[in-house]
C-alpha cells in the first residue's frame, strides 16, 4: 500500500520549474507516492489540470501554493495546502505579490546593468512569463547568455562543480544582503498572509524554516503560531540532520504539524531528485486536514 507523500513540488508553472503538472503526477505514480502537493511560487496555474491527472493516475493531488512573504526583514515562504485556487482572495494575494516581485526583479536587473552585465528587463520578463522572475531565474537567464556570448565576469560559474549550482552561487554573490545587486524585499507581509489564510481554505505551513534566507528561530515560530500558522516543513532538502531534529522538537512543542517536502524543481536544483525525500508519510496529510478551517 502506498503511504509516502511529498507536499512541496514545483511544476513549470513556477518561473524556475521544468516539469508540467502532467509529468509531475506521472513521476509521483512511478515513485509510488500516495499524495503530492504542487506548490508553485505565487501561482495556482497548475490547477485544476493537476487534479484531473491525479485522478487518472490514482495519486491524491493536494492543491497548494508557495507564497513569498516577508517577516522581520527576512523572506519567508508560506505553503497553503488545500487552498481553494478559485477563490477571489487567492487571486488578490497573487496579484499583490506579483506586483511587489516585479518591482524587486526590475531593480535587480537595473543593478546588474550598472555592474556592466548585458541583460535587459525585456528579455528577463519574456523568458520568465507568465510569472515574476525569481532571483535564481534572473541568474539562470544571465548564465545561459554566457554560454553563447562568453560574458566577462561569469567564467567561474561554469567551471567544474560550480556549473551545476551556478544560479545559486551567482545569487549568493550578487543578490544576498550586502552584495552588489541586493534589493530590499518587497514581498507580502507574512502576518497579513496568515490572517487571510482561513479565507483561502488553505492550511498555513511554513516551508523550509532553516533555509539560509529564513533561519526561523523558536521565537519566530511561536509568534507565527499565535498568528495562525498550523504546520512546519520539518523534512526538507534544505535541512541537515541537526536542523531536522531541532525543528521536529519545535513543531512538537508548539503543536505544529510536521510536514515533508522535497522542493523539487528540476534542472535549477539538480541535486534534488524526484522522490528522493522519503520522510513524508500520509498521516501528515490527515493531520493537516484536521486543521482546515
Amino acid at each position: 500500500m502506498r503511504w509516502q507523500v511529498d507536499l512541496h513540488i514545483h511544476s513549470n508553472k513556477s518561473s524556475d520549474g521544468d516539469f508540467s503538472p502532467f509529468h509531475i503526477v506521472r513521476l509521483a505514480s512511478k515513485n509510488n507516492l500516495r499524495a503530492i502537493s504542487i506548490a508553485d511560487h505565487d501561482t495556482v496555474d497548475a490547477y485544476p489540470e493537476a487534479l484531473q491527472y491525479g485522478e487518472e493516475e490514482g495519486v491524491e493531488v493536494i492543491p497548494s501554493i508557495e507564497l513569498t512573504t516577508v517577516f522581520d526583514d527576512r523572506e519567508f515562504h508560506l505553503l497553503l495546502p488545500f487552498v481553494n485556487w478559485e477563490k477571489k482572495v487567492v487571486a488578490e494575494l497573487i496579484s499583490r505579490g506579483s506586483e511587489k516581485r516585479i518591482s524587486e526583479a526590475k531593480e535587480r536587473v537595473r543593478k546588474l546593468q550598472e555592474l556592466g552585465f548585458d541583460l535587459s528587463w525585456k528579455e528577463v520578463s519574456r523568458k520568465s512569463k507568465p510569472n515574476p522572475p525569481l532571483g535564481v531565474t534572473i541568474a539562470q537567464i544571465l548564465l545561459e547568455k554566457y554560454e553563447k556570448n562568453k560574458i566577462p565576469g561569469l567564467e567561474k560559474y561554469h567551471k567544474g562543480p560550480n556549473r551545476v549550482f551556478a544560479p545559486y552561487f551567482f545569487y549568493k554573490d550578487y543578490f544576498m544582503e550586502g552584495k552588489p545587486a541586493w534589493v530590499a524585499k518587497q514581498n507580502l507581509d507574512l502576518l497579513e498572509a496568515l490572517r487571510l489564510a482561513p479565507e483561502t481554505e488553505g492550511v498555513p505551513v511554513l516551508a523550509h524554516p532553516g533555509a539560509y534566507f529564513q533561519k526561523a528561530s523558536q521565537y519566530d515560530l511561536a509568534v507565527l503560531k499565535e498568528s495562525g500558522l498550523e504546520g512546519l516543513e520539518v523534512y526538507t532538502s534544505y535541512h541537515n540532520p541537526s536542523q531536522t531534529e531541532n525543528y521536529k522538537a519545535i513543531a512538537e512543542e508548539l503543536g505544529l504539524v510536521p510536514t515533508a517536502g522535497s522542493d523539487f524543481h528540476g534542472k535549477i536544483k539538480p541535486h534534488i531528485a524526484f522522490g528522493s525525500l522519503k520522510a513524508g508519510e500520509y498521516w501528515m496529510v490527515e493531520e493537516l486536514k484536521k486543521r482546515r478551517k
